[in-house]
């Protein structure tokens, strides 16, 4: 038995503790690419429900708003959702700005105020985004006063018609505080005390409405634009990370080839490594010239 054939190590050294700390890397990225896989794939699942509501429920006919929501304290996504309804009544107590929404200008703020159905309950209606950009700050009182002044409100004391699209109250965002004008989100809970609602007022607190008309016309915010029926990159995102785990496995193969030939070179096996590649080379560069002759016999 000659040296070369005592010094073969195979592929022994793949049980070795330094490629088991290899396999234990490899298999936690490995998790790690399937959750955030999965997660990209369960964004994706939103969005395609989120276009499926628009698609329902964005166009259809307005609906009288106390048939449409029957339960106060519940609101259903899918059947609700931008849903349009209409309902007379007249606005009722102090407006509110929520602060940080975005619109054409930038980060601003929407105008809300509470609208009391006639012979039923108090609905909290988006009246458009205004340009007061508080950010997350409490600010001054009196200025709040004054900013809340030259807001396009609408008057308490008229009978008004108003056709709205269905919204879920949001929940309460940490960090940003409320004050006597202003809240952080459209949590209908917190907007009626903001408001000053009695708190016996029978109040629609699972839902709001974005105002889409008013009978007669009042000034207003600037109401939105239909949302755009896109799922976004979340596919594709979703296989980048499948990708990556295939990428991270061909490395791992190709380093313990690598390996591999360390070990044992000069070995019958490695010398037909060699062998193989060193043909795969050959045709590649025979390819080459074929068509670089090719080319120069076109032209």
């Amino acid at each position: 038995m000659t040296r070369q054939e005592n010094d073969y190590q195979g592929w022994r050294f793949l049980y070795s503790r330094r490629w088991l700390g290899y396999y234990a890397m490899l298999l936690i990225f490995a998790i790690g690419c399937v959750l955030l896989s999965n997660w990209q794939f369960s964004r994706r699942e939103e969005a395609r429900a989120e276009i499926a509501r628009i698609a329902t429920n964005y166009d259809r006919e307005p609906q009288p708003l106390t048939e449409i929501v029957t339960d106060h304290e519940r609101f259903d996504e899918d059947a609700q959702k931008w849903l349009p309804a209409y309902a007379t009544g007249h606005y009722t107590g102090e407006a509110v700005l929520v602060r940080n929404r975005p619109g054409a200008s930038g980060t601003g703020s929407d105008l809300l105020q509470a609208f009391q159905i006639t012979n039923g309950p108090v609905i909290f209606v988006d009246r458009g985004w205004v340009d007061y950009g508080a950010g997350d700050s409490a600010g001054d009182a009196a200025a709040l006063d004054s900013e809340l002044a030259k807001q396009p409100l609408a008057k308490t004391d008229t009978q008004v018609t108003v056709t709205v699209r269905l919204r879920a109250s949001e929940p309460i965002v940490a960090g940003r505080e409320s004050t006597k004008h202003t809240a952080g989100s459209i949590h209908v809970p917190e907007l009626k005390k903001l408001a000053g609602l009695k708190d016996s007022t029978e109040l629609i607190t699972a839902s709001y409405g974005m105002l889409i008309s008013e009978d007669p016309e009042m000034p207003h915010g600037e109401l939105p634009k239909k949302p755009e029926k896109d799922e976004g990159p979340h596919l594709s995102y979703a296989l980048q990370w499948v990708v990556f785990i295939a990428i991270a496995l061909g490395g791992v193969g190709y380093a313990a080839k690598q390996e591999f030939r360390n070990f044992n070179r000069g070995s019958a096996q490695v010398k037909r490594m060699d062998e193989k590649r060193a043909a795969r080379k050959a045709r590649r560069k025979a390819s080459d010239a074929e068509l670089e002759d090719a080319w120069l016999d076109a032209n």
